[in-house]
């Protein structure tokens, strides 16, 4: 029997065909200018919420930031950038000189080295810190009298503004009317020069970074400790299971997720960690604890002239430091299974 093809398809068929998943209608052929006032007209109380954060965000880091990537390709300095003295306007004039200040500074050992010890002193505290954590974390776990009073102890570190624990630890180190020394002088040690030797100062600003760092990660962790079954331990105990096992094969996979994330952070924030190191030794001594963001820091507006395209070259690279370990940072735990 002949069909007849002549005939138009079914308006229920194109219909039923042109429907997604849940029997929505495509608007395959809506322009995208339509779309997004259709988006706007339908979300228009969540863009208006969302809008004020966008826009002081934008204010806030957006621009420095641009503005900073677009200094570090030129040559602005203290002397050729736009300034008013008096009355007299003197209007800028630097130039573009492309990549050569990024050359410079990867050719220098000056980074080198700075970069050097900036990742020696973020992988030292970052990982200091987290043990610590996870210890202080696992005891505050447990039953015990007084658990609250030392909880809140232990988080007081953080309370305090950073500025204001650093100047506290300055005194303490203080080579000759310290506490430190006080007490070691007691015990018949002579006294420790923590801030004028390179390699006590290296250490005291280490101890002063996790001073301030431990009570974050005790509280993450005692956060992911507690969200850990309890019937998981129970278990485990009745299978003959040794506490070390238990903590192997139990709390340090539950807690993975947590630690992941926790030293994502912790290690973004030393490795930036511009206080501690500027307020307690100034980058000395020498420029023994000298770390990539206060070198960028010296550059525009210790040094002089100061060099604005200088510091934003060195703010640039810090940028991209810290974009490359997230990175890889989130394919390692993707390899490791965890959706992140």
């Amino acid at each position: 029997m002949a069909v007849d093809t002549s005939r138009p398809m079914d308006p229920a068929a194109g219909a039923k065909g042109a429907r997604g998943r849940g029997g929505r209608v495509h608007k395959a052929g809506t322009p995208p200018p339509r779309r997004i006032r259709d988006a706007l007209a339908r979300h228009w109380y969540a863009w208006a919420m969302v809008a004020p954060v966008v826009i002081v965000i934008g204010l806030i880091i957006g621009y420095p930031l641009v503005r900073g990537v677009y200094l570090s390709l030129t040559d602005a300095n203290e002397a050729n950038v736009e300034r008013t003295i008096g009355i007299n306007h003197i209007p800028a004039t630097y130039k573009t000189v492309g990549l050569d200040n990024f050359r410079a500074i990867l050719d220098d050992q000056v980074f080198w080295d700075r970069l050097s010890w900036t990742v020696t002193w973020t992988v030292s505290c970052v990982a200091l810190t987290f043990a610590i954590g996870l210890g202080l974390a696992v005891l505050l776990n447990r039953r015990f009298a007084g658990r609250t009073l030392y909880r809140s102890l232990l988080i007081l570190p953080w309370a305090v503004p950073a500025f204001v624990s650093v100047f506290a630890w300055r005194l303490l180190y203080n080579e000759k009317n310290g506490i430190l020394n006080k007490v070691l002088h007691g015990g018949g040690i002579d006294a420790v020069p923590w801030l004028n030797d390179p390699t006590m100062a290296k250490v005291s600003v280490i101890a002063v970074n996790i001073w301030l760092g431990v009570p974050f990660m005790l509280v993450a962790l005692l956060g992911g400790l507690q969200s850990i079954p309890g019937e998981l331990y129970e278990a485990a105990e009745m299978d003959g299971a040794s506490p070390w096992q238990r903590f192997r094969h139990i709390t340090l996979p539950g807690l993975r997720s947590v630690s992941s994330t926790v030293i994502l952070l912790s290690t973004i924030w030393t490795f930036n960690m511009f206080p501690v190191i500027f307020l307690l030794t100034r980058g000395g001594p020498g420029d023994s604890t000298e770390i990539l963001v206060t070198y960028a820091y010296r550059l525009s507006f210790v040094n002089s002239p100061r060099d604005f395209a200088g510091a934003s070259a060195w703010g640039v690279l810090i940028l991209l430091i810290l974009m490359l370990f997230a990175v890889v940072y989130r394919r390692s735990l993707r390899k490791q299974g965890e959706v992140w």
